[in-house]
């Protein structure tokens, strides 16, 4: 099937992906007027005596906003808010489908940083948690942590952590197969945006001996950092001190994480690294390596950002669960304990038995995954004194 084609059809035939659905009957007048005035009424003031009063008497519990700019959709890069909109539905149906949360695309008319921040704020009252997607680095990194500072609701960035979640999920298992331990690694990441970053500083606090972060211009480091973010990556990255470029930094690396674009890792590249190396090029549409190109080269296991492949590393077995964990338990924020604990939850869904090469990470589509998610990140709330229920 050329998926392209055939997407583009069906997205004509929807007119949509997810739409609203009322939750109570009106087709009386009893009905009409509990659901709307003169009954509302009542609802209504509860709430402005206790606001919190939200969370139990509307949706606003199980409701998130998948918000973006546009700036950084899928791969396609800045394109716009509108032409974002596809994806934003996309992940919206599978809040639904996966976490049962009720989400809503916001595709905001804006780069500025002051004025998506200042949007978000004034809009989180009508939310259970906060969502970003597809917005470019640095610019995420500041629009999370202000939101961080100022909401009272969990806000998540799922291109960073999602990616990392998943990513070290994946990483969790192939490290068993190929018998090593975190502490002992060496990792590269090539793509020092907002995923790429996130991925290094979450193998960092898993306890990875050394990660590596590359860019265009080669290794983390004085004139090869653009921003405050990569800035501060180089400071607790790289501990051996490696200079170079890409090749340079998987001369004997045990993995090679790829966030960054197609066909930039060469077979004398991934030859060149350790016994037993672990390739995840999960650039999209095209890897950083073929699968197959990887493997001939010596890899021991390879993952991929693609559906079509054995070992998809994919956010999707993340956020569902994630955000269906924190709603429940009505966290105030998501922390890394519970983000490791999602990590953990997805690994833990392949058994010792069903573990293998080609089967590092649960399927997309497994509601097991996606119930141990929520498991796990509720309880992990719990533990560390952000859940108020």
């Amino acid at each position: 099937m050329n998926y392209r084609e055939e997407s583009l059809k069906k997205h004509a035939e929807w007119r949509g992906k997810i739409e609203v659905v009322p939750r109570v009957e009106v087709d009386t007048r009893e009905k009409l007027s509990l659901a709307y005035t003169p009954g509302v009424a009542e609802p209504c003031l509860a709430i402005q005596k206790d606001i919190d009063k939200s969370f139990e008497l509307t949706r606003r519990w199980n409701t998130v906003p998948v918000i973006t700019d546009g700036t950084a959709i899928l791969g396609l890069g800045d394109i716009g808010p509108e032409a974002g909109m596809p994806v934003m539905e996309g992940k919206c149906a599978l809040f639904k489908a996966f976490g049962d949360v009720d989400a809503i695309p916001l595709c905001i008319r804006s780069k500025d940083t002051d004025e998506i921040v200042k949007t978000i704020e004034l809009l989180a009252g009508s939310f259970g948690g906060i969502n970003l997607e597809d917005i470019a680095a640095p610019r995420c990194f500041e629009i999370e942590r202000r939101l961080k500072e100022v909401l009272d609701i969990p806000v998540f960035h799922d291109d960073q952590h999602g990616t990392a979640i998943v990513v070290s999920a994946a990483l969790l298992n192939a490290l068993k197969l190929v018998g090593k331990e975190m502490k002992n690694i060496r990792a590269v990441v090539n793509g020092a945006g907002a995923a790429g970053i996130s991925i290094a500083k979450f193998l960092l606090r898993m306890g990875a001996g050394d990660v590596v972060v590359c860019d265009r211009k080669g290794i983390l480091g004085g004139e090869t950092c653009f921003n405050d973010a990569q800035r501060e990556m180089a400071k607790i990255s790289n501990h051996t001190g490696l200079c170079g470029a890409l090749a340079d930094a998987m001369r004997g690396a045990d993995v090679f994480i790829g966030v960054s674009g197609p066909n930039c890792v060469t077979k004398e590249m991934v030859h060149s690294m350790a016994e037993q190396a672990i390739v995840f090029a999960c650039a999209n549409p095209v890897p950083e390596i073929s699968r197959g190109d990887a493997l001939e080269a010596g890899a021991a296991v390879v993952g991929t950002g693609s559906s079509e492949q054995p070992n998809q590393i994919n956010n999707v077995l993340v956020f569902p669960g994630l955000f269906r964990g924190a709603l429940d338990v009505r966290a105030s924020d998501i922390n890394f304990e519970m983000m490791i604990a999602a990590a953990e939850a997805i690994a833990s869904c392949v058994s010792e038995e069903e573990l293998g090469r080609d089967y590092i990470l649960p399927y997309a589509y497994d509601l097991k995954a996606h119930r141990a998610v929520a498991a796990a990140v509720s309880l992990a709330a719990r533990e560390t004194g952000v859940a108020r229920k």
